[in-house]
């Protein structure tokens, strides 16, 4: 088996197991939302995602389809679900408005419950993991050099998208969700595919880093889990990104989910309010920072912050000089 099938190979069966589990739950979605069914579906989606941009495109755009679905899915109770939580605990918040989100959240799980069966996830007629592996099997795998070098013009493809969308901007931000969170997603695969990869990216750490680039050296990023790459195990090519570059990029992926979280934080409280028919939209953005007090960024402030990291960050050319090269061992 190749590399590139064998990564598809390893991440789906792990979604097989949790949906087999799911499936003898009596709310199978809420199941799978609760014990992290959205990290394999993450990596499946990123392998689908890279893959469509090196080899059988039409194939993987399908394939990817089917882990967005679900993954989407599970994200829709999170946000709901984590606000309902989060503001649960502050009294300052209507009863009312974490009532709307539990019932959004209760509401994104029957409708994940629903695609599971439909799509034929779990059930009697549940097929719909054998028939993508039938669909991989199909795929013309290359051999390793030439899958990393793939991966390698990916990348370089992936960071042009980046800066082409902040150029159109003109680092100008109006909303945070077409945004500020696009922006950050783009981003964040960027940070998902060395882990989907399984050992094919690594990082090199250059002998003289710009001094600027210290002010992303925090604690959380040098120490966190999901910047360490995979074991490399038996490859003998490498993707090899620079290791500050590649801090910073996971120090702007948090910041910008920071900013995003406030500028949502709003969102949902304006939505709540909305729905509940008591009010306008500007009357219930106004209400919605005051209850969650004077420390709220407004919409603006929130998007100013991001369009001043965003700057810096580009400035800094911090995306052009992520990827060093392909390697061999």
């Amino acid at each position: 088996m190749k590399k590139g099938q064998a990564r598809f190979d390893l991440f789906l069966a792990q979604l097989q197991t949790l949906l087999d589990k799911a499936a003898k739950q009596k709310n199978p979605a809420l199941w799978l939302y609760q014990n992290n069914a959205r990290t394999p579906l993450f990596m499946l989606e990123g392998l689908a995602k890279l893959y469509a941009g090196i080899h059988n495109k039409k194939k993987f755009i399908k394939i990817k389809a089917h882990f967005k679905l679900l993954e989407d899915a599970i994200g829709q109770i999170d946000y709901y679900d984590a606000f309902a939580k989060e503001f649960a605990g502050n009294k300052k918040i209507p009863a009312t408005v974490v009532s709307y989100l539990q019932a959004q959240a209760r509401e994104k799980i029957q409708s994940l419950n629903e695609i599971l069966t439909e799509k034929d996830w779990i059930g009697s007629g549940k097929s719909r993991i054998e028939k993508i592996r039938k669909k991989l099997k199909k795929a013309d795998w290359l051999d390793e050099q030439k899958d990393v070098e793939g991966v390698r013009d990916f990348y370089f493809s992936s960071i042009n998208g980046i800066l082409e969308f902040s150029n159109q901007k003109n680092f100008h931000f109006e909303n945070v969700e077409k945004d500020v969170h696009e922006l950050r997603r783009m981003l964040r695969w960027l940070s998902i595919y060395p882990q989907a990869l399984k050992g094919c990216i690594q990082l090199s750490q250059s002998k003289k880093s710009p001094a600027y680039l210290s002010k992303y050296l925090t604690k959380a990023i040098t120490g966190s889990p999901y910047n360490v790459m995979p074991d490399a195990g038996d490859l003998r090519y490498f993707l090899l990104l620079d290791k500050t570059r590649f801090y910073a990029l996971s120090w702007m992926i948090s910041e910008l989910g920071n900013l995003k979280d406030s500028g949502l934080r709003l969102e949902v409280i304006k939505e709540a309010l909305i729905q509940s028919g008591s009010t306008d939209e500007k009357a219930a953005l106004i209400k919605a920072r005051s209850f969650l007090g004077n420390r709220q960024l407004t919409e603006q402030q929130v998007l100013d912050q991001a369009e001043a990291i965003l700057k810096t960050f580009c400035k800094e050319q911090n995306l052009e000089s992520l990827v060093i090269g392909t390697a061999r061992v």
